[in-house]
C-alpha cells in the first residue's frame, strides 16, 4: 500500500506544474474554491466535518478545534490557544487551512520522512526570507530535551523516536511535521531538522503552503 501510494506522489510530483503564486495564493480565492466543493469530498479528505445548517466546517489544527464557516468567510475557535494562529501567525494559518481543505486527499500516511528540501519547490526553504527559523528552537532547548518535548505536546504532538528527541506535530490532520531535535554536547553545537511525511506533495497543492505550514511548526516550538 505504501509503495502504491508513494508512487502516485511522485508521478504527480513529477508531472505538477507550479501555478504563480500571483494567480492562486490568496485568501479570496481560497473561500471561492472551497465554497465550490462537495461537503462530502471536503470531509473525507480533510478528516473536517460540516455543519449544513451553519455552512460551516470543523476542523483540527495543532490539535485545536477550528470553525470555518462558508457565508461568513470567518475562522475561529473557542480555544484559547488559538489565538496564537488566528492572530500573530493568521498570514500563515488562514491561507493554509484554506487551501488544504481544497486539496486533501484521503490517503494514510507512509511514516516516511522527506527533507523539505525534497519537497516540490522545496529549494526555497533555503534562501532569503523562506528560511526556516529553526535557530530559534536550537537556542531554546539544545540542553533541555525534556523542554522541547512538553513544547510539543502543549500542541497536540506526538512522541517519535529520532534523534536525542523529536515530536510529531499536526499543523493540518493529514500534514504531519517531524522536528528532531540533537543535544548540545561538548564536541557539537545542538541541532534541529524538520522532515514532512512522503504524502506532503499530495495533500497540499502549492508549495507555498508548504512553507507555510512548516514555517507554523517552526515559530510553535520556539515559543
Amino acid at each position: 500500500m505504501k509503495q502504491h501510494i508513494e508512487h502516485r506522489i511522485k508521478k504527480e510530483a513529477s508531472t505538477a506544474e507550479l501555478v504563480p503564486i500571483k494567480t492562486v495564493w490568496g485568501e479570496a480565492k481560497a473561500w471561492e474554491t472551497l465554497a465550490g466543493l462537495r461537503p462530502n469530498d471536503v470531509c473525507s479528505g480533510a478528516k473536517s466535518a460540516y455543519d449544513e445548517a451553519a455552512r460551516a466546517y470543523t476542523i483540527k489544527a495543532f490539535d485545536i478545534d477550528f470553525t470555518v464557516a462558508l457565508d461568513e468567510r470567518t475562522i475561529t475557535s473557542k480555544d484559547p490557544k488559538a489565538a496564537l494562529f488566528l492572530d500573530r501567525y493568521k498570514d500563515f494559518f488562514r491561507l493554509a487551512i484554506l487551501w488544504y481543505m481544497t486539496s486533501a486527499k484521503d490517503i494514510p500516511s507512509t511514516g516516511r520522512l522527506i527533507r523539505p528540501l525534497d519537497v516540490k519547490g522545496g529549494q526555497r526553504f533555503f534562501s532569503g526570507t523562506h528560511v526556516l527559523p529553526l535557530d530559534r528552537i536550537e537556542e531554546r532547548f539544545g540542553r533541555d530535551k525534556v523542554a522541547f518535548i512538553e513544547q510539543g505536546l502543549k500542541f497536540g504532538a506526538e512522541i517519535a523516536r529520532y534523534g536525542d528527541a523529536a515530536v510529531r506535530l499536526y499543523p493540518l490532520p493529514r500534514v504531519p511535521v517531524t522536528i528532531i531535535l540533537w543535544l548540545q554536547d561538548e564536541e557539537y553545537p545542538s541541532r534541529v531538522t524538520l522532515f514532512f511525511d512522503s504524502t506532503v506533495d499530495f495533500q497540499l497543492s502549492l508549495s507555498d503552503i508548504v512553507w507555510s505550514v512548516s514555517m507554523m511548526a517552526t515559530l510553535v516550538m520556539g515559543e
